[in-house]
């Protein structure tokens, strides 16, 4: 069962700001990259459904958090299907992120009180999106559905939207502020954060500087805004 509620979990991602974007079939690598970003501030962590037995890996760093890393709560995106939504909240999901919107996937979720972060690419599928419950919608992949601008237009009109954008974020203090000052609520951060040594191996220190200034950086641009 979530440890974590839907409410809490949106109130926590627009706090961070920045919500880390993980795959890695070992399980230590993902127990080593959840503890970079926890020591760099981040409170929330989306590890993807990428791979063969990813739900097997998931399950260790649901328990290795919940015992290490009492603060950080922690989801699974890459879930298009209500039978994938379902197998994951059985192992202890706090939040479900998609790259597709599913009509199904909100029912499992509703009914179990799990915060669901639908991917849209237009106006009408955030407004269904909400309709269905969702506290916070995805835009995927950002760059290519319109960037910061589509943000800023879509919250014209729809100005209680919360948008978080992934794929094409990058952390840096340009990057981040054209999408904080369009409008978004949060920003997904995924292969960029996630920096290697000259080994070819992750570099933890490296990796937990880059997740706390990110959020340095989004919580100063917030102030500006």
């Amino acid at each position: 069962m979530a440890r974590f509620t839907r409410i809490e979990v949106a109130l926590k991602v627009k706090e961070t700001g920045i919500v880390p974007v993980f795959y890695h079939a070992d399980a230590e690598i993902g127990k080593n990259i959840l503890k970079a970003c926890y020591d760099g501030g981040a409170r929330v962590f989306e590890f993807t459904n990428r791979g063969d037995f990813a739900h097997e890996v998931f399950a260790e760093l649901v328990k290795y958090s919940a015992q290490e890393l009492p603060e950080m709560i922690l989801g699974v995106g890459s879930v298009v299907d209500a039978g994938t939504a379902s197998l994951y909240i059985q192992n202890g999901t706090n939040f479900i992120v998609a790259p597709v919107l599913n009509p199904e996937v909100a029912k499992v979720c509703n009914r179990r009180k799990i915060s669901w972060m639908p991917g849209c690419g237009s106006v009408s599928e955030i407004s269904y999106a909400e309709e269905l419950g969702a506290e916070v919608v995805k835009i995927f992949p950002a760059s290519q559905v319109g960037g910061p601008e589509f943000i800023k237009a879509v919250k014209g009109p729809m100005p209680w939207s919360n948008i978080m954008p992934t794929g094409g974020v990058l952390p840096t203090k340009e990057n981040l502020s054209q999408w904080i000052s369009a409008g978004a609520y949060c920003v997904g951060l995924g292969s960029q954060l996630f920096v290697k040594n000259e080994n070819g191996e992750y570099d933890y220190e490296k990796i937990t500087e880059t997740v706390a200034n990110s959020i340095q950086i989004i919580k100063e641009l917030r102030l500006s805004v």
